[in-house]
């Protein structure tokens, strides 16, 4: 009998001039979320963010603060999130995204599933400790039931 594993992702929260956060439309199933993927066994955590964001969207970024945990119960996958830099390149389409836009941070809360949605607003939180939440793949589990609260331009 083998024994479960998890596995870990890493992803990273982009924000242009606009404070717009850099999202792609994924391939394989048309979801809208944070450019990222697996980590793999042989690199590091941050080497896995950078090769994971470019793979995805085409640009070169720097990993620079851990703002959440995720774990997808169901699936035993645990996401590491964090904030990331622009260094170089245009966002365009690849192998791995079908498309990439910069989305508001209103549009992020009301059309992304909400467990993805919390990832950027918990990274985007002024001054909050990294976030750790638990999920089904589609609603928080374990009373974390709204991602953190981000201002707005309408607050």
């Amino acid at each position: 009998m083998t024994t479960p594993r998890h596995s870990v992702s890493v992803a990273a929260v982009v924000t242009d001039e606009q404070d717009r956060v850099l999202v792609i439309q994924r391939r394989d199933n048309g979801a809208w979320q944070l450019p990222g993927g697996i980590l793999e066994l042989e690199e590091s955590v941050e080497d896995g963010v950078r090769r994971e964001f470019h793979e995805e969207t085409g640009v070169v970024i720097e990993p620079i603060g851990l703002t959440g945990v995720y774990k997808n119960m169901k699936l035993g996958v645990v996401a590491l999130v964090f904030r990331g830099r622009l260094l170089d390149g245009t966002p365009h389409p690849t192998e791995e995204s079908a498309a990439v836009d910069w989305w508001t941070v209103d549009r992020v809360a009301t059309e992304m599933n909400e467990t993805f949605a919390a990832r950027i607003l918990d990274a985007l939180a002024p001054g909050a400790s990294p976030a750790i939440r638990q999920h089904d793949g589609a609603r928080f589990i374990d009373g974390d039931t709204e991602a953190s609260p981000v201002p707005t331009d309408r607050d």
